[in-house]
């Protein structure tokens, strides 16, 4: 629907108002920002049918399916980062625009990332559940330090260089596999480039996921690639082998990683993604030596409310008839 508009008796350009349909929530304050814009908002929509714009989280999936019923949608805004959520190919064939919002959750993803690292490496989790039922089990509680080891990053991307400088000031040395990554943003970072992703496990005590599911990266941590970590980091002390990932469900094997932390070629594993979502029965969560969050590295009130303004905007700024900054899927253009 388009509204002329006057002012002083002069036509400015037209408002473009749009229905709106939001499936997994949104802040209240963009959702004002799309209303005050002259967008129609509905907050729980029944099918998709007749809207012109959707915005997701990870809970909604846009598959084939989905996207055909819905004929008069435009564009899919994607509130966060990872798309493997939305059938890309039947958006760019069915003329849709997909856009996400890369940044806005970045410092939450990163500072959950830090939290699990160092929950690991200092058996907080486990000291918790101990004191819980009644043990003290101060002696059996020695942990490492951060400082003096390596931390391989798979993925380097904004959320893996945000830990990295953490990780930096804490004492670690950065190595990373990237292929997509050009070769200065490595070396501004300070970080190690590495052409063979095996070449981070066996350089590395400690490994940080960071990086979309895709083909390629899908298992990408698996029996293999865990059995190459040396257990004892570049200061020469034992520390064993941690991982944490709060990328993607679906990039760690998780019945992999259960068995190296059974046979201990993994000291500790943390997750925040799981490859099937909600995750309450997999056997990798009873075991002692992991720890894990559901989905959680945006779920802060500082990242939602940024989520929300930047897709808001990026919204209005599609139906103003602009290219909104964050688009994926560049050849429906």
């Amino acid at each position: 629907m388009v509204i002329k508009e006057y002012v002083d008796g002069v036509y400015c350009q037209p408002i473009v108002m749009a229905r709106i349909a939001i499936t997994d929530g949104m802040s209240k304050s963009a959702v004002e920002l799309l209303v005050k814009a002259g967008h129609d908002v509905d907050l729980e929509p029944n099918n998709l049918d007749g809207f012109d714009a959707v915005v997701i989280r990870s809970a909604t999936k846009m598959t084939h399916d989905a996207i055909s019923s819905a004929p008069t949608l435009r564009i899919i805004g994607r509130a966060g980062v990872g798309v493997d959520n939305i059938d890309l190919d039947a958006a760019t064939s069915a003329g849709i625009l997909v856009c996400n919002t890369p940044g806005s959750s970045t410092q939450s993803v990163v500072e959950l990332t830090i939290g699990h690292l160092l929950s690991s490496i200092r058996f907080i989790p486990t000291a918790d559940r101990d004191l819980r039922s009644g043990e003290w089990t101060k002696k059996k509680l020695r942990g490492t330090e951060l400082s003096g080891k390596r931390i391989g990053f798979i993925g380097f991307g904004r959320i893996a260089q945000g830990v990295g400088k953490v990780a930096k000031v804490m004492g670690m040395e950065l190595h990373a596999y990237d292929p997509y990554l050009p070769i200065n943003i490595a070396e501004e970072q300070h970080c190690i480039l590495h052409d063979d992703v095996n070449d981070v496990f066996r350089n590395c005590t400690h490994i940080a996921v960071h990086c979309n599911l895709t083909d390629e990266t899908h298992h990408l941590v698996n029996s293999h690639t865990l059995s190459l970590m040396p257990k004892v980091g570049a200061d020469g002390i034992e520390c064993g082998n941690h991982l944490v990932s709060c990328a993607r469900g679906g990039i760690v094997n998780e019945d992999d990683t259960l068995k190296a932390l059974e046979d201990g070629t993994l000291s500790s594993c943390a997750l925040d993604v799981f490859e099937n979502e909600p995750e309450t029965t997999h056997p990798i969560l009873q075991h002692p030596n992991f720890h894990g969050t559901p989905h959680i590295g945006a779920a802060t009130y500082e990242a939602q409310s940024r989520i929300g303004l930047e897709m808001a905007n990026l919204l209005i700024t599609f139906f103003n008839g602009d290219i909104p900054k964050s688009v994926v899927n560049k050849d429906v253009l």
